[in-house]
């Protein structure tokens, strides 16, 4: 419906449009149309949908299994727990030395590294005795030889032997570097004079 409306009023329309208009008063052949034939809508109609009859839906009662058979056991017999054997605890004391004595020694020399120490070490009726030595940088030996005990603590004497080695530093000698010299020549142009400097 609505497209035919436009499609009259684009007839109206150009219509008017093509109508000449006479600026000076001079009349214009006559011009007649006709009005154009409007179309009938067609009829439209619609057949109301077929409606599906609903299936038949049958379930069957399910059938019952027959009940398991239960089975009985016998219980099982009980065997009695042996009776508890009592254990008893004896505390053994460890065992103890009222005097206990060691001595221990170890050495290292080493000519690549010059690496070279000792250690040795006694105890006897509870009192320590040993000593160390190791080899100082500026060459000298330093000995420890030390004792301990309850009465007088740790106790040591400190012993160097040898003579240390004093090393005597040459002087570095500077040398300046002396810069080149170059000889740069110049050729003097044929007529040219140099004053009488030659």
């Amino acid at each position: 419906m609505f497209a035919q409306t436009l499609f009259v009023l684009g007839l109206i329309l150009s219509v008017v449009v093509a109508i000449p208009i006479d600026p000076y008063g001079l009349s214009a052949p006559a011009i007649s149309y006709a009005s154009p034939k409007l179309l009938a809508a067609p009829a439209i109609s619609y057949a109301a949908p077929k409606l599906l009859a609903a299936p038949a839906i049958s379930y069957a009662a399910p059938k019952l299994l027959a009940a398991p058979t239960i089975v009985q056991h016998a219980a099982p017999a009980l065997i009695a727990a042996p009776a508890p054997v009592a254990v008893a605890k004896v505390a053994v004391a460890e065992p103890y030395d009222p005097n206990p004595q060691y001595s221990f020694s170890y050495g290292v020399t080493d000519h690549h590294t010059g690496d070279s120490k000792q250690q040795e070490e006694t105890l006897v009726n509870g009192v320590v005795h040993g000593s160390y030595s190791l080899a100082e940088p500026d060459g000298t030996i330093r000995k420890v030889t030390y004792t301990a005990d309850k009465i007088n603590g740790f106790n040591a004497v400190v012993e160097k032997k040898g003579v240390a080695a004093v090393a005597i530093a040459k002087p570095a000698l500077a040398v300046a570097a002396v810069p080149a010299i170059t000889k740069i020549g110049y050729a003097s142009a044929p007529g040219l004079s140099l004053g009488g400097y030659h």
